[in-house]
């Protein structure tokens, strides 16, 4: 079976990629919903982050997702402590849905593929595209904020250019060319990969 990523930008659009591919019946593993997850059950997880930040980042036995990111977010060296501990439990646990995955091939979403080593685990690696303003507005309709919050998340992330650069197969979400045809393009071509 084939690991494929699948990794983009904030506001390129993965997410919107990885429903498709779900229609076809590819199991789809979402890295940040793994992590929250996984910093709320995964008990030496908990562990090392309270040691780390502090035991008022959780509540009740459930992470403080608000009192985290006001240490993390203005904090570039706080925020790879985090990443250095969140990191290795996501992708021990992708690891282990991966194996117990049955199709052709699966896909991991994550926005830091690249950035989190992931992409070694990964035989292939997708990237999804969109221009800048069209990812910028994406965001602040999304979440609520505002264009500079939006600029500084973006801030955080690799290069999209460069991202794009370092991927086997790029799709373009920049609302011109249609999504559907090229993942089905990128599907038949996975499939053949596989056999």
């Amino acid at each position: 079976m084939l690991r494929i990523g699948l990794t983009g930008g904030i506001g390129s659009g993965k997410s919107t990629v990885a429903k498709v591919f779900e229609a076809l019946g590819i199991p789809v593993y979402y890295a940040d919903e793994a992590a929250k997850r996984l910093m709320n059950e995964d008990v030496v997880l908990k562990h090392k982050i309270q040691q780390q930040f502090g035991t008022d980042v959780y509540a009740e036995g459930k992470l403080n997702r608000k009192n985290l990111a006001d240490i993390v977010f203005n904090d570039p060296e706080k925020l790879s402590q985090l990443n250095a501990l969140v990191h290795p439990a996501t992708l021990t646990d992708a690891e282990k849905w991966m194996k117990a995955q049955t199709t052709a091939y699966c896909i991991k979403e994550a926005a830091l593929i690249f950035e989190s080593g992931a992409h070694e685990y990964l035989d292939y690696v997708i990237g999804v595209t969109a221009p800048v303003a069209l990812r910028i507005q994406r965001i602040m309709q999304r979440d609520g904020i505002t264009r500079e919050d939006v600029l500084l998340r973006m801030d955080k992330q690799l290069d999209e250019s460069e991202k794009m650069q370092l991927c086997n197969f790029v799709i373009k979400n920049d609302e011109q060319s249609l999504i559907l045809p090229q993942v089905l393009a990128l599907h038949d071509q996975i499939l053949l990969f596989s056999k």
